[in-house]
């Protein structure tokens, strides 16, 4: 989601605007989004935040690597042990010491040594390039098929290594202090990663907005019903809450209201209990039964605008009071 899909009420009131006034797209998207502010921020599991906004800049604590690490399966060796090498003049350094990922290596290369290493292990200390295995007597199939590479006390080095070759500095990836992902960043797969790498299994994040979704009309059914003459299945309200689960927000799909004040207005307070967003859809136009207009006189503040759009040119953008005092805009469409 963007930020103004983390907004939620305010107390400004909406201006009225008559019938007859035609607004651009543009004009009606700034004045709704007036009426919103920044919803509360929250701390979410790390997967569970997939497709929120970041409220808080996630500055890193440590170097991603932490540790000078090697890039290849291969030999840590002094790239000046191994000028001249070449296949047709190899040289042959004394293996002091074998070195898996996530191990220390306890103790020093010293000139003509070398330590078998696997990807991602710290380098040892002296050490500084790697060769890969590829480039020793390692290619292809084992020296011999019972041999412990792991316990071999020498080597084959048949091509020269420059100094840093095949590491990756601490660092190299992200810095300590650095700021990592800024707020407003929204939450996807990469930037699940990213929070991971840095050991982090919650986020701060703006909570989901609910929007409460409404269909009215005596015509509809929900899908799932027996089919009936003069009838129509409801599928404003299920585009609408799919359109809001894919933004990151938590649709509320409401029972649909006939075309009775009383109905309608029942089902708008079931609304408001809980939604940051109230949506209608149907009954904002000028028929003898589009009653969302009168429920919204008589419940809330509302102004209907003319939009400069076809389809879709009768808007209905406003606030309802909810029953624990906060004002939940309105937004009902033809």
């Amino acid at each position: 989601m963007t930020d103004e899909h983390t907004y939620s009420s305010s107390t400004t009131n909406t201006r009225s605007i008559l019938p007859a006034d035609m607004i651009s797209v543009e004009d009606a998207r700034t004045r709704i989004l007036q009426q919103f502010a920044r919803l509360d921020l929250i701390d979410h599991a790390l997967l569970d935040s997939v497709g929120q906004v970041i409220a808080t800049n996630i500055i890193a604590t440590f170097n991603i690597p932490p540790l000078a690490n090697t890039a290849m399966d291969g030999y840590a060796v002094r790239a000046a042990d191994t000028t001249g090498a070449t296949y047709d003049t190899p040289l042959q350094l004394n293996v002091i010491g074998y070195l898996p990922a996530g191990e220390i290596f306890d103790g020093t290369v010293a000139p003509g040594q070398a330590v078998r290493i696997m990807t991602g292990a710290p380098i040892p200390p002296g050490a500084d390039s790697v060769v890969p295995f590829e480039e020793t007597d390692e290619y292809g199939p084992s020296p011999t098929s019972d041999e412990d590479l792991s316990t071999r006390t020498s080597v084959r080095i048949d091509v020269a290594a420059n100094p840093g070759a095949n590491i990756r500095d601490a660092g190299e990836d992200i810095r300590d202090g650095q700021t990592v992902l800024p707020a407003g960043t929204i939450i996807g797969p990469a930037q699940i990663g990213v929070l991971a790498s840095l050991g982090l299994d919650r986020v701060p994040v703006y909570r989901r907005p609910v929007v409460a979704i409404l269909s009215t009309g005596d015509e509809l059914l929900r899908p799932g019903q027996l089919l009936q003459p003069g009838k129509i299945y409801d599928s404003n309200a299920f585009s609408l809450a799919a359109q809001v689960q894919s933004f990151g927000g938590i649709p509320r799909v409401l029972d649909v209201a006939r075309d009775t004040v009383e109905a309608l207005t029942t089902r708008i307070h079931e609304g408001l209990a809980d939604a940051d967003l109230l949506v209608t859809s149907a009954g904002v136009s000028r028929g003898d039964f589009d009653v969302v207009k009168t429920v919204l006189a008589n419940e809330g503040q509302v102004g209907f605008w003319t939009v400069k759009m076809k389809p879709g040119k009768p808007l209905a953008f406003g606030t309802f009071s909810a029953a624990d005092g906060r004002l939940v805009p309105h937004l009902g469409l033809p």
